[in-house]
């Protein structure tokens, strides 16, 4: 038996991790500043982070949510009082298309309907209908294709309007949308959205599997926007590596007994690794920082020559240029030891670092980034003659 052969990988096996450095077997070091799909939040083997797991392990790793699980109370009330939403429930569950396929049920729950609206570009995960409102066809089965996802595009106040009414069950829109190339849904858009669905009855959804925990500045990307949505999905940063994800709940939609389930979804291990991560969070102030190394980033590639534009808010940070960017990509990798993202914009790099980044990081990046660019350039010129 062998893996099955999915996915498109580097041949660089990372042996070792700390902070926002990585190391292969040879003993190479690399820059990380993707975070493995913006997944480490709080820096790679954060002390903190390994004790409170460890300690957890040492107590008990796993038992079903038949039996109460204090830990699942810790972490949303300090989950409420971080994010600005403590009269909000979280459900726990693994992962960020777990999150969102289970906040469209909710929404179907309470109005009995089933139509969705998402946006064009968007990404809301691979399961049944978190994939159906995802727009790539290329990853949807035949089995997962339904009549009842509608694509608009986004920040289209007039198209918005004309296609809302009753027959919505919910909109869902991503805080900053990430796998498409960091593409920002903009405060107007976001605030129709929310006094629309409260106008039909329809649940808005807020994706911020990848763009919350911090990253945008603000605990939450959609904050920046001062709307409220009846649903949040979290995940990637929630656990810094962990599988923990969940969805916060307002009080307008209430539980009941068995509407909803998972079998490792807030197990004691999860909890433990994502109250660990709150706490660095608070106690670093890494928001804060995420803001600052944010303008700081976006300042210093101004002076990067050949960059068309710079999207994002905080560590959440697309670089597009005029053509596909692979080969940048590459050079940064396996000349400069920079690991980097990539976007279904083929012309867009992604930068998802640790909340933890300091100036020197950036600094090393974006020197790397000029040096990679002039290769290019010259590659180009001496190819032309």
């Amino acid at each position: 038996m062998k893996p099955y052969d999915v996915y498109s990988i580097f041949d660089i096996e990372i042996v070792k991790a700390s902070g926002i450095t990585l190391w292969d077997k040879n003993g190479h070091a690399y820059l990380d500043l993707y975070g493995g799909h913006a997944v480490i939040s709080i820096g790679h083997g954060h002390p903190d982070y390994i004790a409170a797991i460890g300690n957890q392990l040492e107590k008990i790793g796993f038992y079903s949510n038949s039996v109460k699980i204090n830990l699942q109370d810790e972490l949303a009330e300090k989950l409420g009082e971080m994010s600005g939403y403590p009269d909000y429930d979280i459900f726990l569950c693994n992962s960020g298309a777990e999150a969102n396929e289970n906040a469209f049920k909710l929404a179907s729950f309470y109005n009995g309907r089933k139509k969705i609206i998402a946006f064009n570009n968007s990404f809301h995960g691979r399961t049944s209908l978190a994939v159906a409102a995802t727009d790539n066809q290329g990853i949807a089965a035949p089995v997962n294709k339904t009549e009842h996802v509608c694509f608009l595009p986004l920040n289209d106040c007039e198209l918005l309007e004309k296609t809302m009414d009753e027959s919505v069950c919910a909109v869902i829109v991503e805080g900053i949308q990430g796998v498409a190339g960091v593409n920002i849904p903009s405060a107007p858009f976001l605030k129709q959205i929310e006094n629309l669905c409260h106008k039909y009855g329809a649940i808005m959804i807020l994706d911020e599997v990848q763009s919350g925990y911090g990253r945008s500045g603000k605990f939450f990307a959609h904050q920046w926007a001062d709307v409220k949505p009846h649903l949040i999905t979290v995940a990637k940063g929630m656990g810094n590596g962990f599988p923990v994800a969940g969805i916060l709940i307002c009080p307008q939609l209430p539980a009941k007994k068995e509407m909803l389930g998972t079998t490792f979804g807030g197990n004691y291990l999860a909890c433990a690794a994502a109250i660990s991560v709150l706490d660095v969070i608070k106690k670093e102030d890494l928001i804060s920082n995420a803001l600052r190394m944010g303008d700081y980033l976006t300042s210093s590639l101004q002076t990067v020559p050949g960059i068309k534009e710079i999207r994002g808010v905080g560590l959440m940070t697309g670089i597009e240029f005029d053509e596909p960017c692979s080969e940048i990509r590459k050079e940064l990798l396996f000349r400069h030891s920079v690991f980097t993202g990539s976007s279904s914009n083929k012309n867009t790099i992604r930068i998802l670092p640790s909340l933890t980044i300091t100036k020197a990081g950036i600094d090393m990046f974006v020197t790397a980034l000029k040096s990679s660019l002039v290769s290019k350039k010259n590659e180009i010129l001496y190819n032309s003659k």
